[in-house]
């Protein structure tokens, strides 16, 4: 949690004394959340307006073409596109899209800003979402084919009276991951190996008490293997190079974003892996990902194939599938690229 023990003042003057820093940087080094960063620019480029995920999903549609961004501390996922196919409910929503597809957390969502930027000739306009911490959760920016007039009646709809500079951010308590030790490898494994639908797999670990990370590294190489360090740029690569769709997803507390399709145009930037295609962006730090794991789940289509990257405190990076609809057996192509990335040394089992 981010502590706003700076002023607003102060923290427009650090902003504009370092324009070329990111915001997510200038929060970094003021110690402060980044909704602060944005709270404190109230009456100026940023506008409170109300956080509720489906009041956000019931208008979306009129900004047209967009760019919607989530990310996490190690990757940035970018897909332009329209909201559409969208479902709402009380705890979660989803959005169904050909280009943006999220599942989205409802009770997380608890602040939210319309912030315009003036860049020269050119105006940025979005709309930012961050949990009760300060973190950011999914942002919407306009592109040059979306509704302006649609943002602006968007914007004055969603207005809040409380316009305060003050941001005070609130701890969020994380959810237990369960175990990494001492549970039964056994069970683990008997009741993997019963899976039916990679769904499951989230009900199994409550179930269990055990720790995402713990299990892939305990339930044995014949459902979970040790990639290299490289393993993300070798994907790539050969994901690019075969062409082949893939489901590509990244994750914080608030939303699941997911690009399904193939992947093109990989560049790396000093310790940045980007994706750079037309309506699909991904900015990955391959250098923070601790472990990587291909990891095998029975399903009634036979078996199903994900890459998995984890950073040094067991959290999920980032996470890769092939494109398979339900009751389609996995495509070979996909499971043999898998399986013909470099593996690394066995994890020490829990």
């Amino acid at each position: 949690m981010k502590t706003n023990n700076v002023t607003p003042a102060e923290i427009r003057a650090y902003r504009a004394e370092n324009p070329k820093l990111r915001e997510r940087d200038i929060a970094a080094n003021l110690g402060i959340s980044e909704a602060a960063l944005v709270a404190a620019e109230c009456g100026l480029t940023a506008i409170r307006i109300d956080a509720d995920p489906n009041k956000l999903l019931a208008r979306a549609p009129e900004l047209g073409e967009v760019m919607a961004l989530s990310r996490n501390e190690n990757a940035v996922h970018e897909k332009i596109g329209v909201y559409e196919n969208i479902e709402v409910g009380e705890k979660t929503s989803l959005t169904l899209g050909e280009n943006i597809d999220l599942r989205i957390f409802n009770w997380v969502w608890a602040h939210a800003f319309a912030v315009t930027k003036t860049d020269g000739d050119q105006v940025r306009r979005s709309l930012q979402y961050f949990d009760k911490s300060g973190e950011a959760i999914h942002k919407v920016h306009l592109r040059p084919a979306s509704d302006v007039a649609a943002y602006e009646r968007i914007v004055a709809d969603f207005r809040l009276e409380d316009q305060s500079q003050e941001f005070v951010a609130e701890a969020f308590t994380k959810l237990n991951r369960g175990r990494t030790e001492g549970f039964d490898v056994a069970e683990l494994r008997d009741s993997w190996s019963k899976m039916t639908d990679t769904h499951e797999f989230f009900g199994l670990l409550r179930k269990l008490d055990v720790d995402r990370q713990a299990a892939v590294r305990s339930v044995g190489d014949d459902f979970a293997w040790k990639l290299s360090e490289d393993a993300a740029n070798e994907f790539f690569a050969k994901a690019a190079e075969k062409g082949l769709d893939i489901m590509c997803f990244v994750a914080n507390r608030g939303i699941v974003q997911i690009h399904t399709g193939p992947v093109k145009n990989i560049q790396t930037m000093g310790p940045w892996l980007n994706v750079m295609d037309p309506t699909f962006h991904l900015h990955l730090r391959a250098d923070r990902i601790a472990e990587a794991w291909a990891v095998r789940k029975p399903t009634k289509d036979g078996h199903v194939t994900s890459l998995e990257a984890y950073d040094a405190d067991g959290e999920m990076i980032i996470q890769f599938f092939g494109k398979r609809k339900e009751g389609n057996a996995e495509m070979a192509e996909w499971r043999s690229l898998i399986e013909s990335l470099a593996t690394g040394s066995k994890a020490v089992a829990a």
